[in-house]
């Protein structure tokens, strides 16, 4: 279960997924499968190739691509999803997420 994002930012992701950018999009999650991650960051393109190489780059094997919707993308928790986010600049997100136990 997704929370602790807009529907416009769900859309502005799936549309540049759609439109083959690698796109970022971090959400609160509760998973019992994930029970020390309380969010997930997609990183998501709809060209397989670029989001493999994308995540080849970052230690990520392209098996791990979920390939269910019409969104592919690696679902990051932990340590390589604070790594990707930090790459980006993305400090805002870490914060609003409280992805690391003390503050920058």
């Amino acid at each position: 279960m997704a929370f602790g994002i807009t529907k416009a930012e769900i859309e502005e992701w799936k549309k540049k997924v759609a439109d083959g950018e690698v796109a970022l999009l971090t959400h609160f999650w509760k998973d019992e499968r994930f029970p020390h991650s309380h969010a997930v960051t997609k990183a998501g393109c709809r060209d397989l190739g670029k989001l493999a190489e994308w995540g080849n780059r970052f230690g990520l094997d392209e098996k791990w691509i979920d390939r269910r919707s019409s969104y592919p993308h690696y679902d990051l928790m932990g340590a390589i999803q604070i790594k990707v986010l930090e790459h980006y600049g993305r400090n805002d997100i870490i914060h609003k997420f409280k992805l690391k136990k003390t503050a920058d």
